[in-house]
This record gives C-alpha cells, sequence and structure tokens, in this order.
C-alpha cells in the first residue's frame, strides 16, 4: 500500500477587487488567468459587505453558456429570476445551482443586509455538455448535509464526504464542495483523489495547511497532488470553503458570460445573442 501524500501549497492567492454586474463590489479570487491550474473551476467570485449600497444594484438580466453556476450564501438575500421562468429568493446557509447549458438568461438581485457574506463558483462543462438543457436547482440549508467533527463540523454542499452524500452531486463534472468550521486547536484531514484539482478560499480565520505555513482569511490556496488534505487550527478558529474536481484538460475559449472550447462557438453565442436566437 502506497504511502498517503498530504498535499502541500502550490500557491497562496491575493483575490483582486472587481466591481461587476450593475456596479457590485466583490472580490474576484480566481478567474480568467487561472484556468490550467484550476481546471475544472473557472472563477470564484467572493462578497463580504456590511454596506448595502457595495451589492443592492445587482446583477441584472445577463446570459450564460458553457458553465455552471453555484451560488452559496453564508449571510444575505439574493433573489433570483431566469429564462426558464423560475424565480425565488436564497437565504443564509442557502445555496443555487444553475447549470447555464446551451444558454439561459438570468438575474441575481441581492437584498439589503445587516452582511452579505458568500461566494459564487464558476465550474466548467465538458465539451460534450455544453449545449446541454439548462436547469436551475434552489438548494435550501436544511438540505446541506453537516457533520460534526472534532473540534468542527462539515457543511456538505456537493459531492460525497466520510461516507455523506451532499445536497448535489454533479451531473456533469463530479465535484467536491464543502464548507468546513474548525474551532481553534483542531486536526482536520482526509484522504482526496491524488490527480484532482483543489483548493480552498479561507473564509474567517487562519490555519495551517499541509503541513506547511499558516495561511490568513481572505486568501485561495492551491495545493499540489496528493492523498490527503490537512488543515491544522492553534488558537484561532477558522472557516472554509473547499472545492475538489476532476480537470476537464481541454481548450477554453472565454468570452465574459460565456465560455466554449473554440472561439467559432464563441462568435456563435454572441452572434446567437445580438440575433434573439441564443434561448434554445
Amino acid at each position: 500500500m502506497k504511502d498517503k501524500v498530504i498535499r502541500s501549497i502550490r500557491k497562496i492567492i491575493t483575490g483582486q477587487n472587481a466591481v461587476d454586474g450593475a456596479g457590485v463590489k466583490l472580490v474576484r479570487e480566481i478567474g480568467y488567468h487561472d484556468t490550467k491550474e484550476f481546471d475544472p473551476f473557472l472563477m470564484l467570485d467572493a462578497f463580504d459587505s456590511t454596506n448595502p449600497s457595495d451589492y443592492v444594484k445587482g446583477f441584472p438580466w445577463h446570459p450564460h453558456r458553457g458553465i455552471e453556476t453555484i451560488t452559496y450564501l453564508i449571510d444575505g438575500t439574493f433573489e433570483h429570476g431566469d429564462s426558464m421562468g423560475n424565480s425565488g429568493v436564497i437565504g443564509p446557509g442557502d445555496c443555487q445551482w444553475m447549470t447555464a447549458g446551451s444558454g439561459i438568461i438570468h438575474q441575481e438581485m441581492p437584498k439589503a443586509s445587516k452582511r452579505m457574506l458568500g461566494a459564487q463558483l464558476w465550474l466548467n462543462l465538458p465539451a460534450k455538455d455544453k449545449m446541454a438543457i439548462p436547469a436551475y436547482r434552489p438548494i435550501v440549508k436544511d438540505d446541506i448535509p453537516v457533520v460534526d467533527i472534532d473540534r468542527g463540523k462539515v457543511h456538505i454542499i456537493c459531492g460525497s464526504w466520510n461516507g455523506v452524500n451532499g445536497a448535489i452531486d454533479g451531473d456533469y463534472v463530479k465535484a467536491l464542495y464543502l464548507d468546513i468550521e474548525l474551532d481553534s486547536n483542531a486536526i482536520f484531514e482526509f484522504e482526496t483523489d491524488p490527480g484532482h484539482t483543489l483548493f480552498v478560499y479561507i473564509i474567517e480565520g487562519d490555519a495551517v495547511f499541509g503541513d506547511s505555513e499558516s495561511v490568513a482569511e481572505k486568501h485561495v490556496v492551491l495545493f499540489n497532488h496528493g492523498s490527503m488534505f490537512k488543515a491544522v487550527t492553534s488558537s484561532n478558529s477558522v472557516r472554509f470553503l473547499l472545492m475538489s474536481g476532476k480537470p476537464l484538460q481541454e481548450p477554453i475559449a472565454w468570452g465574459g458570460p460565456i465560455v466554449m472550447n473554440t472561439q467559432e462557438e464563441l462568435n456563435l453565442a454572441f452572434r446567437e445573442l445580438d440575433e434573439n436566437t441564443f434561448i434554445k
């Protein structure tokens, strides 16, 4: 039996302040320039604000094709509407998983809250599934399993962890998405698929990752391949999102809200938008 290899830190990333939608202030933790390293994940936008003017203008109607978007809220409220006729509200602890597939037009409008805290993740679709039928899945807090561990808890948003199935199992990319809370003086480790991409985004607190160095909040940590993930806290607690998935290793043609495999496919998508034939 091979020895278990603890995943070491490949790089630590500080996100870039950005403005998106109709004027929403956020931090782009990964995106655009990191596609090979983070494959199959494309982008992670984080938001943490106690000032509603940072976000209430929201993300009015806009298109997507070729990706899945996963919005996870810890605090705050979003209203959603889309071209399939779906509408609803997600609140603290809720998640929405949207498969854009062949094309969807939607809006996400945050509501004024004491604190708006969460993240939106973009997951690439394989070439064979770029034109899949669009789908929208609202996931309420009570549908997300929470596993109590020694000095902490694990919220299983997607995938399976420690024998417990999460709220959703990706139809196209088998990904793992966890929200992990650790108290002080905790040791957290679990076996991972050695060939899968794995990274974390630290929401609050700090921890030592991979027997390496302590990393503070509001950073992304990308890990090298290995069979074991490890995080250790000392005097502080920590909360972080963990994402892992099998790389697609396919070409990427990216134009704003649309991600395809070739420039020709990208050009076609924007032409269909102009010609009002985008929605299939």
